[in-house]
């Protein structure tokens, strides 16, 4: 690669910012696009959910580097925090360091990568072409950058899984757009509105459908006329539930026995193996219809099935991607969700991310394509990996170690490039238990993917 050019980060979440932390260190100079009005935009959508894993699993060691010298305070390592502590006392900090702040652009949007002057069918010198990373500003400019190597850390929040079955959208979802939510909404704040006193329908059956219902069912304590229904896939919403009050994670169990209890009590309504068809709109409401006739009426569908990569902007580039998974060929085996949780998954790095287009990577959730078990510290040991792998120290990209507690740190379908979500209530019994002695291993909070494998069971 030519290293007086530039490497392209894609996304100033927490793993695009620790790439170029890391970049920065091994002497290389980053260029940081966030397609978002700023660093962490995709996690200021979900600033009111907290995290289950603690703080010193949520720091990237070379971002801390860069911090330190600004006077920067870091958090209690064994507190859990929300979203938006993660953006106001960790990303939006490291953004505004002089060495991020001169390199990021915010309100970026990369919407193709390809080398220069050639298009993927080309092959003869295509190694030693720089990248040509194709731009649109919010200012309406369209712009392409000449760069060395490309780091794609821009997530999945922004490509939802549809709510239809086979992988495709149901008929008539995309004119009922208007009637479905973002994925975790603040169903009690920000957004109280669109849910109070409304029948809400909750589709998918893992950490966010949990936490969503378990947030509709206290808004509706005070806004008694909120209907709650809840569609999953699934024959029962046994794996959701968890172990109950006999599981081996006290908060997990609780959660889950909660949930259940909600269920059992009438006050949310299960509907079990509905598999969605079609959307009907009307003024009446939406109905809902399942592949077996059955239909349901509500006002607002929260989705929580899911997120995918956007491999479109990757299209001109030559991609080795396991096909199932959508994750790298070789690191698609170590995460299938058929047979792994994010404890169980080994630390990877550079060799392993690679593709034939050389000096091309994607790290952080996007790298684990449709599997739901990124954790944030496997996405910091792949940027440094990859960052050393681009400054030619070989021996360190391929020195990769990452230390996790045997229960996991798991994350889910949130999709983002963050753990997962959990519930306060749960999680603050937890904290008040662990106190601020010693450094006790993090805990699962919430419905569990499970520690044979990682299917959240939607």
């Amino acid at each position: 690669m030519d290293e007086n050019l530039p490497v392209a980060v894609i996304g100033a979440g927490p793993i695009g910012l620790a790439a170029a932390a890391h970049l920065l260190e091994r002497g290389l100079v980053p260029m940081i696009f966030e397609a978002g009005p700023s660093a962490g935009a995709a996690i200021e959508q979900w600033r009111h959910i907290r995290l289950f894993s603690p703080w010193r699993f949520n720091l990237d060691a070379a971002a801390v580097r860069l911090l330190e010298p600004t006077g920067w305070e870091s958090p209690r390592l064994t507190a859990l925090p929300y979203g938006g502590e993660l953006v106001d006392n960790y990303l939006a900090p490291l953004a505004a360091t002089p060495e991020i702040a001169a390199r990021l652009q915010t309100g970026s949007k990369v919407v193709a990568v390809t080398r220069k002057g050639m298009d993927k069918t080309h092959v003869r010198d295509r190694d030693a072409t720089p990248f040509t990373v194709r731009v649109e500003h919010t200012s309406g400019e369209v712009r392409d950058y000449t760069v060395s190597a490309v780091i794609d850390a821009s997530g999945t929040w922004s490509t939802r899984n549809p709510l239809g079955t086979s992988g495709l959208p149901a008929i008539g979802e995309d004119r009922a757009a208007v009637r479905i939510s973002s994925p975790l909404p603040d169903v009690s704040g920000r957004d109280r509105g669109s849910f109070a006193g409304r029948r809400v329908l909750v589709v998918g059956a893992g950490h966010s459908a949990a936490n969503t219902l378990i947030n509709l069912a206290d808004l509706a304590k005070e806004e008694p006329e909120t209907g709650i229904l809840w569609a999953v896939r699934g024959a029962s919403a046994e794996k959701v539930y968890g172990g109950g009050d006999a599981d081996g994670l006290p908060a997990r169990g609780q959660l889950g026995a909660r949930l259940r209890r909600l269920v059992e009590s009438g006050r949310i309504e299960l509907h079990t193996s509905f598999g969605i068809s079609s959307f009907t709109d009307s003024e009446h409401g939406l109905t809902v219809t399942s592949g077996d006739g059955r239909a349901l009426v509500t006002d607002v569908v929260v989705p929580c099935t899911g997120f995918r990569p956007d491999l479109d902007m990757l299209r001109e580039l030559r991609l080795n991607l396991d096909p199932a998974v959508e994750a790298p060929t070789e690191l698609g085996p170590l995460i299938d969700p058929e047979f792994h949780s994010c404890g169980t998954v080994p630390p990877h790095g550079a060799k392993v991310l690679a593709h034939p287009e050389k000096d091309f990577y994607i790290v952080g959730m996007k790298s684990y394509g449709r599997a739901p078990t990124f954790l944030l510290a496997t996405g910091y040991e792949q940027v440094r990996s990859v960052a050393a792998a681009l400054a030619g120290d070989q021996v360190a990209a391929d020195t990769v170690h990452l230390e996790l507690p045997e229960t996991g740190v798991c994350s889910s379908d949130a999709g983002t490039s963050c753990d997962v979500p959990a519930a306060s209530s749960a999680t603050e019994e937890i904290e008040e238990a662990g106190g601020c002695c010693g450094t006790p291993e993090p805990v699962l909070i919430g419905i569990p993917t499970g520690l044979a494998h990682g299917r959240s069971g939607g």
